[in-house]
């Protein structure tokens, strides 16, 4: 055993190199100028979940006087605060740097963002039109002075911090002494969501121009003010981020949505964790809004520019430069399955697998709207967790239920920041006689499957789907996601019986084919992993390549260590998190770990063992986290279609061959670049497109 130092990268600071990597790209030069900006929005919308869940956490262990105690990897709750907090800082200042190389390259590209200041004549008129029309009626602006409470701030807007230093009023104090007193007031004007960021003012000359909504507020603050007799005003933009915890109420008399809506209200008022402000906001100003808002110096205070909310830039505007933004490959078919046909009809006959955004997500949506219309099919039950705005989901589960169909469905109320929407969900399908499930007290319902039941010749046959992503349309554009269309029985059967458990839950169910946690996940995992290190010490081919979003339980990255120390080789693809350290003399010698961010989100869970030459495969909703082994529903499921195994397996290689947008994964989180020297480029996302797209030529030339 190695007397290597450090046996663990603490999950925080292993999160915030994933959102680095987010930040290379917006800093890749090979990246369209519109999608750099793109992913500045992803790393800052990332930063504020980060600072509202697990710095919030980091936070409440640091209050509740266990500081001084060692948590996660060896340091102390206080020191890791301030740690994280000289991180963000750092990678603010570098994101601010970014976005001014883009601004000025947007240039070159005749794409002006202009300020306030640097407008001409005519764009001032539409300035003024554009305010009176459309921002002043949605603003919301209250003066501060004289409030005995001060106002709630939202975590989810952006304020300007106004400073009215009004004209002085004379006073005579005695006869031969005059004083001058000058009163300052100070205001906060909330910058309207509903209005989107960035206004597009008139072209001129083949040149295009933007304005940030907080400078067309601005240009009329006058407008705004002019009740007011001031003789200076300033304005600075301000951002506060409250800490996410939902505090669930006991009381037995109300329901559980009735205790997660309340909860989720009561999120708006959370603990302030952190407050970003313009770093040339004066220092007066700026002691009056943390002094009022009650935040000291504990709390994660981070000057920034002239702009926060930057992930408002997910959504900037393409202005029709199609030049400037990734080729958007159309999803391809699944060969052999057709969405004009019955897709029941041909799952009956094999498996399919959809990898998605590469290959449709219409086929779930078919597999459902069939499933709501057939005679024979009598019921559907499925488990969500996160979905799309207009859900086409939900649509056609209220289908199935208007045409006599059993819809049961388990939703989860507890989607971090999809409560309000799914409550909403839930309401609805209630109104339209879906049986609801919300879950098992204690866990989470991460699983994503769904199982019909039709009657065929007198007799119930199943069919369904797994998945290692969210049934979600819109996040399918995006997030790399697999799927298994199956009408294999017992697995089905297996699938009935979470049903049964979701019911019936003090009682452990055993299944014969499904690994479903809380019960048999970890467990499972283990006898794989040792099955393989048995293997190398007998000498025979071992080896283990996994796929996941993240990797922090201690106990399974030990077992992977062990592993390695056996002779197993060990390839790791893992997106964000990971407290492995790999390729440490022995401890990790023989495990490679490495991380994609490319254009889309890699999402999909894949976990391949050697097995002497027999590979088995399998697709999960679970990551190597302890919340993902011990205290959620997950549902990892056996691959048996030869195909499909070989198709993940070869997708697997394709994903570890990448040294485009691939990084190393190492323990001083420097994020380098997987560069292997006369290897020819070889970007895995594209490559993986071209694989499917290959394989669909390859069917119509056989066919000619």
């Amino acid at each position: 055993m190695t007397s290597h130092e450090n046996r663990y990268i603490d999950r925080e600071k292993s999160w915030l190199a994933f959102n680095a990597r987010v930040l290379q790209e917006a800093a890749d030069e090979s990246v369209p100028l519109l999608d750099r900006l793109r992913f500045l929005g992803i790393f800052s919308n990332n930063l504020d979940e980060f600072f509202r869940v697990r710095y919030a956490a980091v936070r409440r262990l640091s209050m509740e006087g266990i500081s001084g105690e060692k948590i996660l990897g060896g340091i102390s709750a206080q020191q890791l605060l301030k740690d994280i907090t000289e991180i963000v800082i750092e990678q603010q200042s570098e994101s601010l740097r970014i976005l001014s190389v883009i601004e000025k390259m947007l240039e070159k590209e005749n794409i002006f963002i202009i300020n306030e200041t640097e407008t001409n004549k005519e764009q001032q008129n539409f300035i003024k039109e554009f305010f009176i029309q459309k921002v002043s009626p949605e603003l919301v602006t209250i003066i501060l002075n004289d409030l005995d409470e001060f106002p709630l701030l939202k975590d989810t807007s952006g304020y300007l911090a106004i400073k009215l230093v009004m004209n002085p009023k004379t006073k005579v104090l005695e006869e031969s002494e005059i004083v001058q007193k000058k009163e300052v007031r100070y205001a906060v004007v909330e910058i309207p969501k509903t209005i989107n960021r960035f206004v597009v003012l008139p072209s001129s000359n083949d040149k295009q121009y933007i304005i940030l909504l907080d400078d067309v507020i601005r240009y009329n603050l006058h407008s705004i003010f002019n009740i007011f007799d001031y003789e200076s005003i300033s304005a600075h933009m301000i951002k506060i981020t409250r800490d996410a915890e939902l505090d669930i109420d006991s009381d037995l008399n109300k329901s559980l949505i009735e205790k997660i809506s309340t909860s989720v209200k009561d999120r708006r008022i959370g603990e302030p964790v952190r407050f970003v402000y313009d770093q040339s906001i004066d220092k007066d100003t700026l002691a009056f809004f943390l002094t009022r808002m009650k935040i000291d110096a504990t709390d994660s205070l981070i000057p920034g520019g002239r702009y926060h909310n930057r992930r408002d830039y997910m959504d900037f505007p393409n202005l029709g430069r199609y030049d400037l933004l990734f080729r958007q490959n159309p999803p391809l078919p699944v060969v052999g399955l057709s969405l004009e046909g019955s897709i029941l009809e041909r799952i009956k006959q094999q498996d399919f697998l959809v990898n998605a955004p590469y290959q449709s997500f219409s086929y779930l949506i078919k597999f459902l709207r069939e499933a709501a219309l057939d005679p024979k099919v009598t019921s559907i039950k499925i488990t969500l967790y996160r979905l799309a705005k207009n859900s086409q989901i939900i649509s056609s589960l209220i289908n199935a239920a208007k045409n006599g169909k059993r819809v049961i469905v388990q939703i989860e109320l507890q989607a971090r920041f999809d409560e309000a929407s799914n409550i909403s969900y839930a309401e609805q399908m209630q109104t339209e006689g879906i049986e609801l499930i919300f879950g098992v007290k204690g866990l989470k319902v991460h699983s994503k499957i769904c199982v019909v039941e039709r009657v065929e010749e007198g007799k119930i046959f199943r069919y369904g789907f797994i998945s290692t992503g969210n049934f979600n349309e819109s996040t399918a554009k995006i997030y790399t996601d697999v799927t298994l269309l199956t009408s294999h029985q017992q697995i089905l059967r297996d699938i009935n019986r979470i049903f049964d458990f979701f019911d019936v839950n003090y009682r452990v169910h055993r299944y014969k084919h499904l690994i479903v946690s809380p019960h048999y996940t970890r467990s499972k995992f283990i006898k794989l992993i040792e099955r393989e290190m048995h293997n190398a010490k007998e000498g025979k081919e071992a080896y283990i390549k996994l796929k996941m979003n993240s990797l922090s339980d201690f106990k399974m990255i030990d077992k992977l260590y062990e592993a390695s120390r056996a002779g197993v080789k060990i390839q790791l693809i893992v997106r964000g998190i990971c407290s492995l350290i790999p390729g440490v003399l022995g401890m990790s010698e023989n495990i490679e770990a490495i991380s994609i961010v490319d254009n889309y989100l890699e999402h999909a869970r894949i976990y391949i063992f050697g097995n002497e030459g027999d590979p088995e495969v399998y697709i999960s909703s679970a990551d190597f986290m302890t919340r993902n082994l011990d205290a959620r529903v997950e549902v990892t499921c056996p691959i048996y279609d030869p195909n499909i195994k070989n198709e993940l397996i070869e997708t697997f290689n394709i994903g570890w061959k990448g040294n485009v947008k691939a990084r190393l994964h190492s323990e001083n989180l420097e994020n380098k670049y997987r560069k292997r020297p006369k290897e020819k480029m070889f970007r895995a996302q594209l490559e993986t497109y071209n694989y499917y797209r290959n394989q669909m030529e390859v069917i119509v030339e056989k066919k000619l």
